[in-house]
């Protein structure tokens, strides 16, 4: 489990300019004049740069990044997404109730489970929730619960499967002892409903409201999917010829002042932090390079490119990409941004989305509308080419949970933690 913490951490950090790993060095400036620029073109004198290095050509072979052959598929909404997102709106606005729990009702529980007597590891909880019918808790649990009211305790019975996962579990009888918390239940959707809990009057207004939100999320989720389509087909089709030591050796100290801070938080040297995670010092190390040299491979793209096309981190389009990013990160301005994650944060994570948009801006890109695994190239044909579809799902959601001798095998879940939430965990802070 500890190592899987550690890879966590670590997963953050690979995400380079994703993350705030960053230590907010000061940016690195080249006050001398790029030459040989595409078409003519020149970088601007004295503009920040992402590299130490002024030939990028010496250090990388660029993959081909313009005219590439790409697709922007946007999922089409359907009339079940948007009642899903209803539902699940519904249940958002769940109201506390007084009478008993029943099947479909929110609720919150403390629990305590004991094994012979005594308590086990993981096997309390405090404000739990669950949605009784779920089947989110072991069904014995689920069915225990209907019936109580707020403030009620309860002994509820569990027997463990003998090929439970947890072989301290497995075969054994378990109490759990239950005190609910609160019942909250959710309401219908109805033109009143509609008008208490929303800005909207009438449920076909609303509808037509989360079809667009819905809608307009799926458009912006293709443009994601389009820009990282776009950044790595030329990231994997580009060869690093060799690593500015300078740029590793400051990416290689930016991952572990990241890593320390983490050590700090466990009150651990970095040392005694990796060793805590069954790290070996070799391994860290070569996670270190590799960080590195990602991260350094990345910035010689992005400004080997933007030098070939006379692109600028400090042109008008970079400043609007701050804007953007200052939006998308959910800060107040660009200084509260730079403040947080430092500033070789903003300046790689504008540059790469500047260098996307170039890409796309010079792609063939094909407007593509997804309905499940159905394609097509424009939404009537998607809408259509999906009721086959959505008749076969139905045909084999049987197959799904039965084996060849056609055996149920969807009630037993081998993950105590998912079927009882047995973490010491407090939902409510």
């Amino acid at each position: 489990m500890k190592k899987k913490i550690y890879l966590a951490m670590l997963a953050v950090c690979f995400a380079l300019t994703a993350s705030a790993c960053g230590d907010g060095g000061a940016v690195i400036t080249d006050g001398t004049k790029t030459e040989g620029a595409a078409d003519g073109k020149k970088a601007e004198t004295g503009t920040t740069r992402l590299v130490s290095v002024e030939n990028v050509e010496k250090y990388i072979t660029i993959g081909e990044y313009k005219g590439l052959t790409l697709d922007n598929t946007v999922d089409a909404i359907t009339d079940d997404d948007v009642q899903a997102q209803i539902d699940e709106n519904l249940k958002d606005k769940a109201e506390p109730v007084s009478d008993a729990a029943k099947e479909g009702d929110l609720v919150t529980v403390n629990y305590t489970g004991t094994k012979d007597g005594q308590t086990f590891d993981g096997g309390t909880a405090n404000n739990y929730d669950f949605v009784i019918g779920d089947g989110q808790m072991f069904e014995e649990f689920e069915n225990g619960v209907i019936g109580m009211k707020k403030g009620d305790t309860k002994e509820i019975k569990i027997d463990f499967p003998s090929d439970y996962a947890d072989e301290t579990l497995a075969g054994k009888e378990v109490i759990y002892k239950v005190t609910v918390q609160n019942v909250r239940r959710e309401g219908e959707l109805t033109d009143e409903w509609v008008a208490k809990n929303t800005d909207y009057t009438t449920v076909d207004d609303y509808r037509e409201s989360i079809r667009s939100e819905l809608e307009k999320n799926a458009k912006e989720s293709a443009q994601e999917v389009l820009k990282n389509t776009a950044w790595s087909t030329v990231l994997e089709n580009s060869e690093v010829k060799e690593y500015p030591q300078e740029d590793v050796d400051k990416a290689v100290s930016e991952f572990k002042k990241s890593m320390e801070v983490y050590a700090k938080q466990a009150d651990m040297t970095l040392e005694e932090f990796t060793d805590s995670q069954g790290i070996s010092q070799d391994d860290f190390d070569e996670q270190c390079q590799q960080y590195a040299e990602g991260k350094v491979k990345q910035n010689l793209i992005v400004q080997g490119i933007m030098d070939a096309e006379g692109l600028s981190l400090d042109d008008k389009e970079s400043l609007q990409l701050q804007d953007k990013l200052v939006e998308q990160m959910g800060v107040s301005s660009i200084a509260e941004l730079v403040g947080t994650y430092g500033q070789d944060y903003v300046d790689e994570s504008v540059g790469l989305l500047r260098v996307e948009e170039f890409i796309i801006k010079n792609a063939s890109v094909s407007e593509k509308v997804a309905n499940g695994d159905v394609l097509a190239d424009d939404a009537d044909d998607a809408d259509a080419a999906a009721e086959n579809a959505e008749q076969d799902s139905d045909q084999n959601v049987s197959d799904e949970d039965t084996d060849d001798s056609g055996q149920d095998n969807s009630d037993v879940d081998e993950n105590l933690e998912e079927e009882l939430g047995t973490e010491d965990v407090d939902q409510s802070e």
